[in-house]
């Protein structure tokens, strides 16, 4: 049985990873010359900022929903891997974007499993019933 405080706790991190990712998004809005020039180095023309901008606000603003926060979460994730994809791809294992998205990947998902009883009980390890198990054989 989880707390309220660890809920609080949970929760707070929920948000924290969603204003990251509206602060994201509006910066990829705005495309200053940065981040024009960071996606040019990954592979990504440079109007794409504005772009992957409305698909991280979508994830941001599902997340930071209580009601629609694991959809987004698994939303988030999806994109997340797929940023950490675009450095491998260009040989930049292990750089600091492909830590933060793990970072923030690692606290979305703690986060939610203290806050959200929906998650905790999706993950939850099953038992066995009426002698079936799952197991493949």
């Amino acid at each position: 049985m989880i707390n309220r405080r660890a809920e609080r706790i949970g929760r707070a991190l929920v948000l924290l990873v969603s204003a990251f990712l509206i602060t994201d998004g509006f910066i990829q809005i705005v495309s200053p010359p940065f981040l024009v020039a960071a996606l040019t180095h990954i592979g990504f023309p440079p109007q794409a900022g504005p772009a992957i901008a409305v698909v991280t606000l979508t994830c941001a603003l599902l997340l930071a929903a209580r009601a629609t926060a694991p959809f987004g979460a698994l939303l988030t994730t999806a994109f997340l891997g797929g940023a950490i994809c675009a450095h491998v791809r260009i040989g930049e294992i292990g750089s600091p974007p492909q830590l933060l998205c793990l970072v923030l990947g690692t606290a979305l998902w703690g986060g939610l499993v203290l806050s959200d009883y929906r998650v905790r009980a999706l993950l939850a390890p099953r038992r066995a019933v009426d002698g079936y198990r799952s197991e493949a054989v």
